[in-house]
C-alpha cells in the first residue's frame, strides 16, 4: 500500500530525541511519572513501562509510576488530574486529547507529554510543532489526514454505499474530525452523519440509531479504545472501519491509521529527555509517518461480507 507522506517531517524532533542519549538522568533520585489515560490502561501502560525500563527507569528503584484512567468517562478527568498533580510528579503522560486538555488546565508548570493528541496546535496545547513554547510536548497523530483514504477503502468494499454513520464521543477534537469526514464523504457522493456516544454505556443506543437511519457502514473516529464496539457492530450487522488499529485484533472489521502502540514507546523517549533536563517548550512535537491497513476476514464472514481481492492486496495485515 502506498503510504501517505506526513505534511510535517519533524526531522529535528527525531534528531533531538536521539542525541538526548548523550545526557543522563540523575540515577541517585527516584523520579515520579504520572500516566493519565482517557481510556483503559491495558495497552498503553505495559508498553510505556517496558520502554521506560529499557531507558534505565525501574519501578521500586529510581521510578514511581502513578497510573490513573478515566476508562472512557471523560468527565472524571479533571479530578484524576487534580489527584496526580497533588503527587507532584516530574512528568505527566496524558493519553489522548481529552486527558491532554484536562492536564493543561490542571498545571502550567509540570511537564506534560501528549501520547498522542489529534490537533495540538488547533487545540491550543502547543504554539507550533517545531517549538511548542509551553509545558506541553509529545506526539501528534494524523487521523484527520487519513480520512479520505479511509473512505476510499470503504467505497471499494461497499461500492453502492450511500450513507455512513460517524461514531463520535465528547472528545473535543471530534467535531472537527466529523467535519473532515463529512467533506470527504460529500466529494464521493456519500452522505455522512455523526452519532454521539458520550460514554461507553451509550454505544448500544448509538449503533441502534445508525441502524434505524439506514447507515450502510460506520466510521469510528479515533478515541481511547472502547472494547465493546466490535461486538456491538457485529451484532448490529454494520460494517465498521476504525481509525485505531487495535480494534481489528479485537474483532473489528477494518482499520486504517498510524501504529497506535508505537505512540506509547515514543512517549517514554519524551519522558526520558525531560528527566535529563530537556524543556518541553523546546522539544519538537513528532508525527507518525507509518500507516497501517488491517482487515479481519473472520469478522467479514460474520457480516456476510466479501472483501475484494484488490482490497486484501492493499492490506498490511489480514486476520484470517
Amino acid at each position: 500500500m502506498r503510504r501517505p507522506i506526513a505534511r510535517r517531517r519533524m526531522l529535528t524532533a527525531c534528531l533531538g530525541l536521539l542525541v538526548a542519549g548523550a545526557a543522563k538522568a540523575d540515577r541517585s533520585r527516584q523520579w515520579r511519572v504520572a500516566y493519565v489515560g482517557s481510556g483503559r490502561t491495558t495497552v498503553a501502560v505495559p508498553i510505556l513501562r517496558e520502554a521506560l525500563r529499557q531507558l534505565g527507569y525501574e519501578e521500586g528503584k529510581n521510578l514511581i509510576l502513578d497510573v490513573r484512567a478515566a476508562n472512557g468517562h471523560y468527565a472524571i478527568l479533571p479530578d484524576l488530574l487534580k489527584e496526580v498533580v497533588g503527587l507532584r510528579p516530574d512528568v505527566i503522560v496524558a493519553e489522548a486529547t481529552p486527558a491532554v486538555a484536562a492536564a493543561q488546565k490542571a498545571t502550567s508548570t509540570i511537564p506534560i507529554v501528549m501520547s498522542p493528541a489529534s490537533d495540538p496546535v488547533g487545540s491550543g496545547f502547543v504554539e507550533s510543532f517545531a517549538r511548542p513554547g509551553g509545558n506541553i510536548t509529545g506526539v501528534a497523530n494524523m487521523f484527520g489526514d487519513a480520512t479520505t483514504k479511509t473512505l476510499d477503502i470503504i467505497r471499494l468494499v461497499l461500492p453502492n454505499i450511500k450513507m455512513i454513520g460517524v461514531l463520535i464521543s465528547n472528545n473535543p477534537t471530534h467535531p472537527r474530525l466529523l467535519e473532515v469526514a463529512k467533506q470527504a464523504a460529500t466529494s464521493m457522493a456519500i452522505f455522512a452523519e455523526g452519532f454521539v456516544a458520550p460514554n461507553p454505556d451509550d454505544l448500544e443506543r448509538a449503533f441502534a440509531e445508525m441502524k434505524s437511519a439506514n447507515c450502510d457502514a460506520v466510521y469510528v473516529l479515533a478515541d481511547p479504545v472502547r472494547p465493546a464496539i466490535p461486538s456491538i457492530a457485529l451484532k448490529s450487522g454494520l460494517p465498521t472501519i476504525y481509525q485505531v488499529n487495535t480494534y481489528v485484533t479485537d474483532g473489528g472489521l477494518m482499520s486504517y491509521g498510524p501504529d497506535v502502540p508505537g505512540f506509547f514507546s515514543l512517549a517514554a523517549r519524551y519522558v526520558d529527555r525531560i528527566l535529563k533536563g530537556g524543556k518541553p517548550a523546546e522539544i519538537p512535537v513528532e508525527q507518525p509517518t507509518k500507516f497501517l491497513f488491517v482487515v479481519n476476514l473472520r469478522t467479514a464472514k460474520g457480516l456476510g461480507l466479501t472483501i475484494p481481492e484488490s482490497v486484501l492486496l492493499m492490506a498490511d495485515k489480514v486476520i484470517e
